[in-house]
């Protein structure tokens, strides 16, 4: 299996967990069970972030597939930007769960660690799509 068939399949059955997580942020928000200001923040950033990112990897996957980058290197920018959007959304819920209002946490540099990642396979699909020209 292509990496451009495989990662939009990852990352489609990944966006039902994002479905889950509004279905539980609505829950927090009209009165089943608190998160308090800090932790509905951080719940809502990490459900945002999840959300849109696994969007734009959809359309990533698009355009890596019309590059002539090797499959290898498909692997590659498809798990770095899978891995970078977990990162960058679970960076929030990890800080929701051991950081502190006004203080960095693991979970700070998680997000800032997929913010990169991310990055990086933007590049990547970039020059891809530089070199098809």
């Amino acid at each position: 299996m292509k990496p451009t068939t495989l990662f939009p399949i990852i990352a489609v059955l990944s966006l039902v967990t994002v479905e889950y997580g509004g279905w539980a942020l609505l829950g927090f928000l009209t009165g089943h069970g608190t998160l308090g200001g800090f932790g509905e923040r951080f719940f809502r950033a990490g459900h945002a972030h999840a959300g849109v990112l696994l969007v734009l990897s959809l359309v990533y996957f698009l355009y890596l597939d019309r590059t002539e980058l090797s499959t290898g290197i498909q692997w590659l920018a498809g798990a770095v930007l899978l891995t970078g959007v977990l990162a960058q959304s679970g960076g929030f819920f990890l800080h929701l769960g051991v950081g502190e209002a006004d203080r960095s946490s693991i979970g700070t540099l998680v997000t800032r660690g997929g913010a990169l990642l991310i990055a990086a396979a933007l590049v990547l699909l970039a020059i891809g799509l530089i070199q098809a020209a």
